[in-house]
């Protein structure tokens, strides 16, 4: 089984994944976490830090999504490289690095031309993932906020490049547009939806036990329906 944490920025997809990957292995279930590249990313801090006369001048927004791209179509196959009945989980899916894009060009940080180059390298590693036994992944536990509990989370965790008041607006413009995207636009996988302003599974033990539960009853629906479908 393959599981996808989508969400906004700062609504705790690391401590998901963590929590979920704790409960698997209690479980006697195998599974691997494959981490979104934060920490050793190059590129991220600049984005957050410099002005954006300087952001335009070194294309810094363009060459930071073609870098998250390209180390999520690593992840998508060395997923793909474990196979059941190991669980693997995603934090963050390559689906929704096109709506990170997609935000950027609305903003005016990617050109139209540089969005279109963007879009045409996406379709042709989705053409090279359909070569794959299966890329796609089987569920995504969707992580959703109010833009006060996305604030307050980005704040609390406290990396110095992510709490610039001025970076406050960006986060608005991609938060404003997220729930949409993922219930009318994606269609890779089932979806979970947990609610972030009421959950928060590193202080409340009782919340990270019924956000296992909810996704293990979620996946047995999902294996008993591919049993159908196979039978």
């Amino acid at each position: 089984m393959s599981i996808v944490i989508g969400g906004m920025i700062g609504l705790g997809k690391t401590s998901v994944a963590d929590t979920l990957n704790a409960h698997f292995q209690r479980s006697g279930i195998e599974s691997k976490v494959f981490y979104e590249t934060v920490d050793n990313n190059p590129i991220l801090p600049l984005y957050y830090e410099l002005t954006p006369e300087e952001l335009d001048a070194r294309r810094i927004p363009f060459l930071l999504q073609l870098f998250f791209l390209n180390k999520r179509f690593k992840t998508v196959k060395d997923c793909v490289s474990w196979k059941d009945p190991i669980y693997t989980i995603q934090d963050r899916s390559i689906y929704e690095d096109w709506y990170f894009a997609y935000v950027n060009k609305n903003l005016g940080r990617i050109s139209d031309l540089e969005f279109r180059i963007y879009e045409e390298l996406v379709e042709n590693m989705m053409e090279e993932l359909n070569e794959l036994p299966k890329k796609a992944p089987d569920l995504m536990v969707y992580l959703k906020g109010s833009f006060d509990t996305v604030i307050d989370r980005i704040m609390a965790r406290g990396r110095s490049f992510e709490i610039n008041p001025e970076l406050k607006e960006y986060y608005f413009e991609v938060w404003k547009g997220y729930d949409e995207w993922v219930i009318n636009n994606y269609n890779a996988s089932d979806v979970l939806i947990i609610d972030m302003d009421h959950t928060d599974v590193v202080k409340r033990p009782e919340d990270a036990q019924r956000v296992c539960r909810e996704v293990d009853e979620r996946l047995k629906e999902i294996l008993n329906i591919s049993k159908a479908h196979i039978g």
